[in-house]
């Protein structure tokens, strides 16, 4: 048997049937019955979500929901109070509360501060039976925590803060560091840092550190000790964040004071950058311009003055070490060089480390020193058949003067050349002019070219002039006025003769060349004849070799110069070709048979009078080697043009040579012996 257990099944449907003992045959139909299983309290209340985790703002006032717990109870909820739950806090006092019903936890003190104390573990109880005795329980934790609020002010760690900056010190560089502390975390504790008072020169800017929340405080102009020697500044430190019940932001001051420290500066220039202007007419040693520099130090140094030759390599400036006057050493040319910009040192005598730097641009101003001239060569070219009036040529000058009016210039014939009855000049106003033809009976058979010189003044002062020639062609044109010739044809046309006639001529000529080439190439190609005997035809295996190499002509395959000797350089080794002294008769003629001329013992003469003629080459050549290479004990071991015989020499040092030479040596050795015997 087994116990019922309402929670696993709450009812059981029976069927029954009276039937007869005997025969099992039903005496009435099947009944069904019913059976509920009643209830009893024998399961205890449950937490299924737990343990829980809740969180709630610091500061919350009493009654504010923190966060809710449920449990359930597995007995029958209709049947008694075995399912009535009532909830209860057993730890967490006095800080929480729980509502009996339905278990809301609930801030249940006043001024509960997260820099005080940060997470409370609460215990709550579950119980059924409405809570009264008898009935089952279970509980479960929660942990809270509380989130932070930003409650607190920064707070600087010392009212008084002293910093000692050297007055050399750089701008932008950090001078010191302050710090705002901040109980609240995250957001909440984030300042920003700001000057209010002390500093209105604005020399100093202070700046936060997200990193480490500290105010940086930075140079933000230079500070000069001679000028002001300390400073004092107000820093205010205030909170990035606010609470909307806290009536704006928390902040706080401190007190920095800045020392200024005495350095030893450099020499400081009046100004940055100087600009000077000089003629470029202007003699040498003329003064320039002058700069100024100073030792700012209590102590005022003595100063001197160099140029940066870096920025003036041709040297076409000075300086006066004392004073800082700036003369010319060369000659200037504005057309050259418009701009000079050279860099100026001042240097204390007391320390020649301290050293500062000027720029000064020199401006050379223009004189006029430049005649104008025509703005290109200009070749005109005119027309036999032009007319009177005819415009030639347009005519412009440049000049290389820049003068602050402008250019004008002048135009006219040289005096000579005023009565010209071939040309004149028209001015165009607008620094031009037109070359006019004054007739038109110009004729290339009478005059080819003419030439027409031109003065041109500028407006300067002094004006200055240059007289420019320009040269005149004279052309066959078509009638649209397209010139066409200018110098062949107006020789040609005398005796006759076109253009298109002359080339024809030549071209007869170079086709008269090319033939006569042709012909002699051909000539030659006839007078060699291959003969080849028709039983020895070898064409089949004739085998063509270009590369000869290994010749006395032949440079590339090695050095020559390692087998010459150094020390007959000088001195020319010459080659013996050595030639017989016998002279080779003429030989007779040969008549050929009767059937024309006998190859084969035409060959056979040729080769016989060859082998038999002591002058024909190839001839026996000798070329002396008689230099081995330096440093050999030996010397040379050529007996090529050696004066001594073998019987003069004695070879017993070659035994000392080592076991290489050993051998050689008593080889040597039989020779002298068997000489001897």
């Amino acid at each position: 048997m087994k116990r019922l257990d309402r929670e696993e099944k709450a009812e059981y449907t029976l069927t029954a049937q009276v039937v007869n003992a005997d025969t099992d045959e039903p005496l009435e139909p099947p009944s069904e019955f019913i059976i509920k299983v009643q209830d009893i309290n024998d399961n205890p209340p449950q937490f299924n979500e737990g343990p829980y985790r809740a969180s709630v703002a610091e500061m919350s006032s009493v009654g504010t929901p923190v966060t809710r717990v449920t449990a359930t109870d597995a007995d029958d909820p209709v049947y008694g109070n075995s399912a009535k739950l009532v909830y209860s806090i057993l730890e967490g006092q006095p800080y929480f509360s729980v509502e009996p019903n339905s278990g809301t936890i609930k801030i249940a003190l006043h001024g509960m501060d997260r820099e005080m104390r940060e997470e409370y573990l609460v215990v709550i109880q579950a119980k059924d039976m409405g809570g009264h005795m008898g009935g089952l329980s279970g509980t479960t934790t929660v942990t809270v925590t509380l989130m932070d609020i930003n409650d607190n002010p920064p707070k600087f760690s010392k009212s008084l803060y002293e910093f000692v900056i050297p007055e050399d010190l750089p701008v932008g560089k950090m001078g010191g560091k302050v710090k705002a502390n901040d109980r609240d975390i995250g957001e909440n504790s984030k300042s920003t840092y700001s000057i209010i008072e002390g500093d209105d020169q604005g020399m100093f800017e202070i700046v936060t550190d997200g990193q480490t929340q500290e105010g940086i405080l930075r140079l933000k102009k230079p500070i000069d000790y001679e000028s002001k020697r300390a400073y004092t500044l107000r820093v205010e430190a205030t909170n990035v964040r606010s609470e909307p019940s806290s009536g704006g932001p928390f902040k706080d001051t401190a007190t920095v004071k800045v020392v200024v420290e005495d350095s030893d500066e450099p020499p400081v220039f009046l100004k940055p950058v100087y600009v000077l202007e000089v003629n470029e007419n202007a003699p040498v040693n003329t003064v320039i311009g002058t700069v100024t520099a100073r030792d700012p130090d209590s102590t005022g140094s003595l100063v001197r003055y160099f140029i940066d030759r870096h920025t003036d390599l041709e040297r076409q400036f000075n300086i006066n070490v004392d004073d800082g006057k700036i003369t010319l050493a060369k000659p200037l040319d504005r057309e050259t060089d418009m701009w000079h910009n050279i860099t100026v040192t001042a240097t204390e005598v007391r320390n020649h480390s301290q050293i500062s730097r000027a720029i000064v641009a020199i401006r050379v101003m223009d004189i006029n020193d430049n005649a104008p001239e025509f703005a290109t060569e200009y070749e005109a070219f005119l027309c036999e058949n032009g007319k009177p009036g005819q415009v030639i040529q347009t005519v412009s000058a440049v000049d290389k003067d820049d003068p602050i009016q402008g250019h004008y210039f002048d135009y006219r014939l040289v005096p000579e050349m005023l009565n010209n009855p071939n040309f004149t000049i028209k001015n165009n106003q607008d620094n031009s002019i037109s070359v006019l033809a004054k007739h038109d009976t110009f004729r290339r058979q009478k005059q080819e070219m003419y030439f027409l010189p031109i003065i041109v003044t500028d407006n300067g002062n002094p004006p200055m002039s240059s007289t420019n020639t320009l040269t005149i062609r004279v052309c066959g044109c078509s009638k649209d006025g397209i010139v066409q010739s200018c110098n062949v044809e107006a020789y040609v046309l005398p005796i006759g003769l076109s253009m298109g006639a002359l080339i024809a001529i030549l071209a007869c000529i170079i086709l008269l060349l090319v033939i006569v080439v042709l012909f002699v190439t051909l000539r030659r190609h006839k007078n060699e004849p291959l003969i080849i005997k028709d039983d020895e035809d070898v064409r089949e295996n004739i085998i063509r070799y270009d590369d000869e190499g290994g010749g006395e002509e032949d440079t590339e395959a090695f050095d020559i110069a390692t087998l010459q000797n150094p020390d007959g350089i000088n001195g020319y080794l010459p080659r013996k070709d050595i030639k017989p002294d016998l002279q080779f008769m003429p030989r007779a003629g040969q008549h050929s048979g009767p059937n024309g001329v006998d190859v084969d013992e035409f060959i056979n003469v040729r080769l016989h009078e060859a082998d038999n003629d002591p002058t024909a080459p190839p001839y026996d050549s000798i070329q002396i080697y008689g230099y081995e290479g330096r440093g050999s004990i030996a010397g040379s071991l050529s007996s090529l043009e050696t004066a001594s015989s073998d019987s003069d020499q004695n070879y017993d040092y070659l035994r000392e040579w080592g076991p290489r030479f050993r051998r050689l040596g008593e080889l040597y050795s039989v020779g002298e012996s068997d000489r001897e015997t």
